[in-house]
C-alpha cells in the first residue's frame, strides 16, 4: 500500500511540476526513396518553444552522413513551404501580394525531389546524386538534405514591376522559407545553414528556363 501511495505521489508531482513521468518513445521512420516521398503532416505541438529554438539557431556546416527520418524530413519541408491554412494554400512563410513564386527543391544522394505542398509529398524530377550542383561549397556535396529554392517569375506577369524589384521580392520570399527551415531544425536537435550560391548549372540540370526562373536561397540539413 505504501508503495502504490508513493507512486501516486511522486507521478502527482510530476503533474504539478509541469513535466511528464516519462518521454514517449519517438518514431523514426526510415525515408524510402522511391517516385514520390508522402511525408506526414507535423503535430500542432512538439520541438522547443521559439525562445528556446532561437536561443539554438546557429549556422552549421559539418553533419553526420546519417539521413534525416520521416518524420524529421517532414518536419523541415513543411516548416519551410508547408500549407498551414488549407482554406486558400497560404503558407507558413509569407509573401509579398500572396503569389508564392517559390519552387522548392530537395536534394538528396539518391536523387532531386520536388514539393507538392497540396499533396504534402516529394516527386522525384532526377535519380542520382546532384548534391554538389545545389551549392558552392564542398560540404553541400556530402549533407543529407539540401533545400533549393527557385522563384517562378511569372507569378509577377502584368504586374507592372520593374526586375529589379521582382528578385527583390522574390529573395525576401525565400529568405522566409529558409528561416523558418532554421528554426525548425534548432527546436528539433538538427543543424542547418542558410546558403546563397550554386553551381551555375543547377537551373539546367532541373531543366528550368533562366528566362523563367531564379535560384533565390538554400539551407542544408543535417545531424
Amino acid at each position: 500500500m505504501k508503495k502504490i501511495l508513493l507512486a501516486a505521489a511522486t507521478l502527482l508531482l510530476a503533474v504539478a511540476c509541469g513535466t511528464p513521468a516519462s518521454k514517449p518513445e519517438q518514431t523514426a521512420t526510415p525515408v524510402v526513396m522511391g517516385e514520390q516521398i508522402d511525408l506526414q503532416r507535423p503535430a500542432a505541438v512538439g520541438g522547443a518553444t521559439i525562445n528556446e529554438a532561437l536561443w539554438n539557431r546557429k549556422s552549421e556546416r559539418a553533419y553526420t552522413a546519417e539521413p534525416l527520418t520521416l518524420e524529421e524530413l517532414s518536419g523541415v519541408v513543411w516548416a519551410a513551404a508547408g500549407i498551414n491554412r488549407p482554406e486558400n494554400d497560404h503558407l507558413t512563410a509569407p509573401s509579398a501580394m500572396g503569389l508564392y513564386p517559390i519552387r522548392t527543391y530537395a536534394f538528396f544522394k539518391e536523387g532531386v525531389y520536388r514539393y507538392d505542398a497540396r499533396e504534402n509529398r516529394l516527386v522525384r524530377v532526377l535519380e542520382g546524386d546532384y548534391r554538389a550542383v545545389s551549392g558552392a561549397q564542398p560540404f553541400v556535396a556530402t549533407a543529407p538534405l539540401n533545400l533549393v529554392f527557385v522563384a517562378d517569375r511569372s507569378v509577377y506577369d502584368g504586374r507592372n514591376i520593374p526586375e529589379e524589384h521582382v528578385r527583390y521580392l522574390c529573395g525576401q520570399d525565400a529568405a522566409g522559407y529558409v528561416e523558418n527551415v532554421n528554426l525548425y531544425a534548432a527546436g528539433h536537435g538538427l543543424k542547418a545553414v542558410t546558403r546563397g550560391s550554386v553551381s551555375p548549372e543547377l537551373l539546367p540540370t532541373l531543366g528550368l528556363d533562366p528566362d523563367r526562373y531564379l535560384f533565390a536561397l538554400a539551407v542544408s540539413v543535417g545531424k
